[in-house]
């Protein structure tokens, strides 16, 4: 459970640890917007991602089911700042498929914590892996990391991609090739 009370106390020491007045009018409520916002933004931390795949439906469909350019925004754990992009998300059912709002979800409930885009990667595959057990996942991320675009690097811009493979996405090049082949379609 999220401490509001304690992120404002911090808030309201870093406000004032940069030589500002936390009692400026434009100031005064900071401490209490961000404690709600990083409620909001590490929503993720107190829900279990696999439960949003347990509701599912079966069917004997065995080709490839993708999602893709779902919509993410995360926060960096190495500096608090966020990172943000697009999630592909692919799978062959094994004998059960989910609504594919649930892959959406998914990827909400695992970016709404601290991250790392390839951690973050790589739990997406692993759940829906473990969830549902299917032949394969394949997960893609794009992303753009304001830690490399307002400080240090400062290099806007720039975009991180990492991926993840499970089952036949791993062992079979030729899979793998149509998944990414299928995800950059009409990217070009």
């Amino acid at each position: 459970m999220i401490d509001q009370d304690k992120i404002r106390q911090a808030v309201q020491l870093v406000i004032e640890a940069i030589g500002e007045d936390p009692n400026r009018e434009g100031l005064r409520d900071t401490p209490r917007r961000i404690a709600q916002m990083y409620a909001e933004v590490f929503a993720g931390l107190d829900q279990d991602p696999a439960e949003a795949l347990q509701i599912g439906f079966e069917e004997a469909h065995k080709e490839m089911v993708i999602v893709r350019d779902i919509p993410f925004y995360s926060m960096c754990e190495h500096h608090f700042l966020p990172f943000h992009g697009v999630v592909h998300v692919g799978y062959i059912p094994n004998g059960r498929i989910v609504g594919l709002s649930k892959l959406a979800r998914v990827v909400e409930i695992l970016s709404h914590r601290p991250q790392v885009q390839e951690r973050l990667t790589s739990q997406i595959a692993d759940i829906i892996d473990e969830t549902l057990k299917p032949d394969g996942v394949g997960v893609v991320i794009e992303a753009q990391h304001l830690c490399m675009t307002m400080r240090g690097i400062r290099k806007p811009g720039s975009i991180a991609v990492t991926s993840a493979n499970r089952g036949i996405f791993r062992r079979q090049p030729v899979t793998r090739a149509e998944f990414i082949s299928l995800i950059q379609n009409g990217h070009s």
